[in-house]
């Protein structure tokens, strides 16, 4: 593949572009005006179960088609967030009232909240590093773009990958970012934007390439590892919570019998179905009609699996939560190398908080949250075999979490940029010297 097949083909092509994309903050508020209201009366409400009991009854109802859980149910007393359309918001109530869980409004309605963030997207100051922002949030094609820029700009360090289309046809392209590529070094690979609506989680990626590629600060990261990062491993999902009114979504976007899309975070084939999936194609934790159903989650199969000899690590951003989690999202059991993942997990955590970020819980899926089959982490651990995978749930703001506003943006990536540079140098120490000279 070359680089010129992601799209554009020129230096001039992609100023073009870029100039397309910069609408006076006017215009573009008008477009935004126009979109329709899709969450108009919806609200939104803080859930505290205090028992197992209560925790398996909102587990009940995270399974079906009518509620939208913004959080991962957890231990006791532990909020969840869930948002109800106007239908629903009675029988949600009296469910609550029944089983004697507390609750409270969080959001009265979320349409006000969505479309002021609308109007800060628009309004934005424009924080650049390189070809991108990080006081706003990038749409894929700029997100190609940058890549693209990347890739001509050092050509030596960066390779772009195409590793196949989404179910609407846009590009999945993976940036390699190496040194040395013909050294065999290990590999950490980074994926993020599974579900839609975690835009945050897709400006960490590019913010950890931004940093790798693009500060000489940094070059001590590419001595001895590559990194293989795919921004966003659900392009059709995020296009549309953009550019719709739709701002929740979070699935992908092909047909599943009377609805659309599937949680690409419940496709993975490794006890697919177990628990914390729904089998009602209109849930948001819908699990697809059988494993690795999506076209995103195939591609990304097949590229971990031609890369799973040399990779070391697997991250996955998604939000929020402030979690580092390891597996197992399926059950409760403990991998064998809990106490390095563990270990490693609080490192990394330490490390955000000395650069100004929050502590994050660490531990496996199910004992810090509420299981979850078919993730991508428990996939790439027991199936392709890359020992240390997390998933990190970076933390939410703004009204509603996912709208973490612009001009908070650059903060969160680079406080958890501290604990991506953990990540790197342990497996630049752990790996160094058995890579370069095996034992007989």
């Amino acid at each position: 593949m070359s680089i010129v097949s992601i799209g554009l083909s020129s230096e001039y092509d992609l100023n073009h572009h870029w100039n397309k994309m910069y609408k006076t903050a006017g215009l573009l508020y008008v477009l935004l005006a126009a979109v329709s209201a899709n969450y108009e009366g919806y609200k939104v409400y803080s859930v505290k179960p205090a028992n197992d009991t209560q925790i398996k009854m909102l587990g009940i109802l995270e399974n079906t088609e009518k509620l939208d859980f913004w959080s991962r149910l957890g231990y006791r007393s532990k909020t969840v967030d869930i948002m109800a359309a106007p239908t629903e918001q009675k029988e949600l109530t009296a469910y609550l009232k029944n089983n004697n869980i507390q609750y409270e409004v969080l959001i009265d309605n979320v349409e006000t909240v969505v479309q002021q963030e609308h109007i800060e997207q628009s309004l934005s100051s424009r924080i650049f590093r390189g070809k991108i922002s990080f006081s706003k949030y990038n749409s894929h094609s700029d997100i190609n773009g940058y890549l693209y820029q990347l890739a001509l700009n050092y050509p030596k360090l960066v390779k772009l990958q195409d590793i196949g289309r989404s179910y609407e046809k846009r590009n999945m392209v993976v940036i390699q970012i190496s040194l040395t590529p013909s050294a065999n070094n290990p590999i950490i690979f980074i994926d993020a934007g599974i579900h839609a609506r975690e835009w945050i989680s897709i400006a960490q990626a590019l913010y950890i390439i931004y940093e790798l590629v693009e500060n000489p600060a940094n070059k001590d990261l590419l001595a001895d590892v590559d990194w293989h990062i795919l921004p966003v491993v659900n392009p059709d999902g995020y296009e549309y919570s953009q550019k719709t009114g739709n701002r929740l979504w979070r699935k992908t976007r092909s047909p599943q019998d009377t609805c659309v899309g599937t949680d690409g975070n419940r496709n993975f084939d490794h006890y697919w179905g177990l628990n914390g999936a729904s089998s009602n194609p209109c849930a948001s934790n819908y699990k697809g009609p059988k494993p690795f159903s999506e076209v995103e989650t195939q591609n990304l199969r097949d590229y971990l699996l031609k890369i799973k000899n040399n990779a070391k690590l697997y991250l996955t951003f998604h939000s929020y939560g402030k979690y580092i989690l390891f597996p197992w999202g399926y059950t409760s059991e403990l991998p064998h190398d809990e106490f390095e993942l563990r270990t490693l997990g609080k490192e990394v955590s330490d490390a955000i908080v000395k650069a100004g970020g929050p502590a994050y819980t660490v531990g496996t899926s199910t004992n810090v949250l509420y299981g979850a089959a078919g993730g991508s982490d428990d996939w790439v651990k027991g199936v392709a075999g890359i020992e240390l995978a997390y998933t990190i749930e970076l933390p939410g703001g703004g009204r509603i979490g996912f709208d973490l506003p612009g001009d908070a943006i650059l903060d969160v990536v680079n406080q958890t940029f501290a604990g991506v540079v953990v990540y790197g140098k342990y497996v630049s120490v752990k790996y160094q010297n058995v890579w370069r000279f095996p034992q007989n």
